[in-house]
């Protein structure tokens, strides 16, 4: 039966586009979206890239323009997040002490940045990076250049407001506990492309290096001391080492938790007409049948989606090859697959490192797993992207040496339906 009325609990990208696609399926009962944060749900991708830059505006981070909940009678509680559910007795409390019941209930809290307990991590000028709040005040520190800059984590983010942050002139040096950058996500070659490309310019490295402590004076930051004793002037220190799923809410709930809330590939949890999407949903996936928790952009759009229509009783799953990117410096850059599946095997290469441009493929048993293509021409059709999606989903065995051969075209790997 169609709920008579929904509740969000999480004013991101996965629960304001389930909000948007149950409109679009006809959905005419009451939703509620509640958030943590006092502002409508926005994109979190442009944070750490144009918006950060200075490129983007306030309408390259919208879901939704912020007309769009009360012309779609959708009831929008910013600040005000959900603070906890009664499975039984299907109903939700706020923060402000009002409870509410649903006839379904999506969990879309994400996730929250991780922190070191480090001495002077509380001085002025350090900071995490999650919201849009941070993209903000960072982008005031860093836009006058000039500025010593520490960045403590080595992943995407970290290289991401690495490559803002000397865009924008200042001196930046990053720390990571890997002896090669993004070597976890891509393996050595690949990353070592990244450290090049940040090296050429001008980003210095301490790998693998830890911070051991932050210095600071009259309550302002002026350093991080490495677990080898060095001391690197600092006047503005990000600490990007990675996010936790958000699941006290569901915890306390009494739901399943297994690296995020559990779900099946529709998105139902442990609980009757409770769903959960996005950073903190750990969900079965149907092409490797296994759990899988992503914390992309991606995941969070489809997920919303797909949620809202299992709300609906729509016979759905969460199916999509997951998929995110990255700008840095001049490389922009797509990744689509599973990096569970990659993990252990060299990239095959199409084009050239050198050049910057190229496409790696990653297989598993002759098969393609994952794929990513940095500034491949957009002019070559089938694109990268779904050359690489389309040969992950036919599961089809490819001889590595026909994916590096440029003379063979991509419509041309991708075999017949």
């Amino acid at each position: 039966m169609t709920p008579e009325s929904i509740v969000v609990a999480g004013a991101g990208l996965a629960g304001a586009t389930a909000a948007r696609t149950l409109r679009a399926e006809g959905y005419a009962g009451n939703i509620t979206i509640a958030g943590t944060e006092p502002h409508p749900p926005y994109l979190r991708p442009p944070l750490s890239k144009e918006y950060l830059l200075g490129k983007a505006g306030e309408d390259a981070v919208e879901v939704v323009p912020a007309s769009w909940y009360a012309e779609n009678n959708v009831s929008l509680r910013p600040g005000s997040p959900v603070a906890s559910v009664d499975p039984a007795a299907h109903t939700v409390r706020f923060a402000d002490g009002t409870v509410q019941g649903y006839g379904a209930l999506l969990l879309a809290p994400g996730a929250t940045p991780r922190t070191l307990p480090l001495s002077g991590a509380e001085l002025d000028g350090v900071t995490t990076f999650r919201t849009i709040d941070d993209s903000r005040r960072l982008r005031d520190q860093l836009a006058p250049g000039g500025r010593n800059v520490v960045l403590i984590g080595s992943g995407w983010i970290g290289m991401e407001l690495a490559a803002a942050a000397k865009t924008y002139g200042n001196q930046v040096t990053l720390l990571g506990l890997e002896d090669i950058p993004l070597a976890a996500a891509l393996g050595p070659e690949l990353g070592s492309f990244f450290r090049a490309l940040h090296e050429d310019n001008g980003v210095h490295f301490r790998l693998p290096a830890s911070a051991r402590e932050i210095t600071g004076h009259n309550g302002k930051v002026t350093g991080v001391v490495t677990d080898a004793g060095e001391l690197l002037p600092a006047d503005i220190v990000v600490i990007a080492v990675g996010v936790v799923p958000e699941t006290s809410l569901a915890s306390a709930a009494g739901l399943e938790i297994r690296n995020g809330i559990l779900t099946d590939a529709s998105l139902r949890t442990s609980a009757p007409d409770i769903f959960a999407a996005g950073d903190a949903a750990n969900a079965l996936h149907p092409f490797t049948g296994e759990h899988h928790r992503s914390e992309h952009w991606s995941n969070a759009l489809n997920g919303g989606k797909v949620a809202a229509k299992a709300m609906l009783g729509q016979d759905v799953a969460l199916d999509m090859v997951p998929y995110f990117y990255t700008d840095q410096f001049d490389v922009s850059m797509e990744y689509s697959g599973f990096p569970s599946l990659a993990a252990k095997a060299a990239p095959v290469i199409r084009g050239s490192l050198e050049r910057k441009e190229f496409v790696a493929f990653w297989q598993q048993d002759g098969r393609v797993v994952a794929g990513m293509n940095v500034n491949w021409p957009r002019s070559v059709k089938p694109s990268a992207q779904k050359t690489i999606k389309a040969l992950i989903t036919a599961r089809a065995e490819v001889p590595a040496e026909r994916l590096a051969d440029g003379n063979v075209t991509f419509d041309q790997l991708i075999p017949e339906p």
